[in-house]
């Protein structure tokens, strides 16, 4: 069996992961995906291989899988039977707030571990989650290298002016700035751009990662200039169940006159709010496409008129547009929802190809349009393994009394 390399993606409770095989010096395969899921309620762990048939679907009782550490036993204890009874060679995360001081990924110790925890308050649905399998492994697998991959890497080195907020700049030096995030879709989106349209990938390009969490990013020559989201992932677009963009002062009217706490006000932000506030029905997408309830077709309209709205600041930040690219659940399964964002977006001289939208087709931009429109699948896992990868080859070259050091 090839040496393997193991990708985590944590929540509360749930473990994603994915398995690649090293094939070749720079080469990876995916093995499987998977991921258990019900952790303390009703766990339950499945995993595919990459032509869809089923490894495992095997579930336990609440108390033999009450943690993330147990249920990341569970996952290793399947890994090796599947693979040979050995670990993988490194183990990848995402971690979804890097902070000011983190621009690359980079190998974990338990000082690192200890440091990001520390930004936890910016990013409360994922930082905490992220961090908790890495600190099982540390624990119990110690011999096990493993990669923090940071969501905020990809927009480090955007232009000064575009990264602060109009507050005194000692509190910018203190980390208050915006970071922005979905940074692995981003990078491996212009990787992608890079081998499928290379005309474009160097030219300006507004990336819409249009899920359950949603952002836009304005790339050119393959960097990213600016972002839709800030210092935590609530800015910018609304979202599942994220308000987005805000006037600061509806935050302290609900603070003064509607006697919420601080902990009330973040719970409301982060889950009362965006596509569920504003239809009353749902967060999901495709219920509100489906649903003939004149709140779930306002809350799509605003959801769309957000992203057509965003789209103009992006492409300001750029000086113009050369292609508009849809990723992640909903820019990539919702045909609706990117033909009415293009209506929007007609000003731009943006035209799609009507059946090649509804067809799902990678290029959906008429031969007319000045703008092409790409839908392209996003894959963070697979960036995140290359980046392990890359960490892995760098730690193998580096001299001896470097390691030492």
């Amino acid at each position: 069996m090839s040496e393997t390399i193991l990708v985590t993606n944590s929540g509360s409770s749930s473990i994603k992961f994915q398995l690649f095989a090293i094939t070749g010096e720079e080469h990876l395969e995916r093995l499987m995906k998977g991921q258990i899921e019900g952790i303390a309620a009703r766990p339950r762990l499945s995993a595919k291989d990459t032509g869809g048939a089923l490894l495992i679907d095997r579930s336990w009782e609440a108390a033999e899988v009450s943690s993330v550490p147990a249920a990341l036993a569970k996952i290793i204890e399947f890994l090796r039977s599947h693979i040979g009874g050995s670990l993988p060679v490194a183990v990848g995360h995402r971690v979804v707030h890097g902070g000011p001081d983190y621009s690359e990924p980079i190998l974990i110790d338990k000082a690192l571990v200890d440091r990001l925890e520390r930004l936890c308050p910016l990013a409360p649905l994922h930082q905490a989650h992220n961090l908790a399998p890495i600190r099982a492994i540390l624990e119990r697998h110690p011999e096990v290298p493993q990669i923090a991959c940071f969501d905020t890497a990809f927009h480090q080195g955007h232009p000064e002016v575009a990264d602060h907020y109009a507050i005194p700049r000692r509190l910018h030096r203190e980390g208050i700035r915006r970071y922005g995030f979905h940074g692995l879709s981003y990078e491996y989106i212009a990787q992608r751009l890079a081998e499928l349209a290379p005309q474009i990938a160097g030219a300006r390009v507004v990336v819409a990662h249009l899920g359950s969490g949603a952002s836009m990013c304005a790339i050119s020559g393959g960097k990213s200039l600016d972002s839709t989201m800030g210092f935590t992932g609530l800015d910018g677009l609304p979202m599942g169940t994220r308000a987005g963009q805000i006037d600061p002062g509806v935050l302290l009217y609900l603070l003064s006159e509607k006697g919420m706490c601080a902990q009330e006000l973040e719970h409301f932000l982060y889950r009362d709010c965006g596509l569920k506030g504003l239809s009353g029905i749902s967060n999901d997408v495709r219920e509100l496409l489906s649903s003939e309830d004149p709140d779930a077709r306002f809350a799509l309209d605003h959801f769309v008129y957000r992203i057509a709205l965003f789209t103009g600041m992006l492409v300001s930040a750029m000086g113009g547009i050369d292609a508009f690219v849809f990723t992640a659940g909903i820019g990539e399964n919702a045909p609706a929802i990117r033909e009415t964002v293009a209506q929007r977006l007609q000003w731009l001289g943006l035209e799609l190809d009507a059946e090649a939208n509804a067809a799902g087709e990678q290029l959906i931009s008429s031969p007319r349009s000045r703008v092409a429109c790409y839908v392209i699948p996003t894959d963070e896992e697979l960036m995140i393994a290359r980046h392990t990868l890359r960490v892995l080859r760098d730690r193998s070259s580096t001299p001896l009394e470097r390691k030492e050091a």
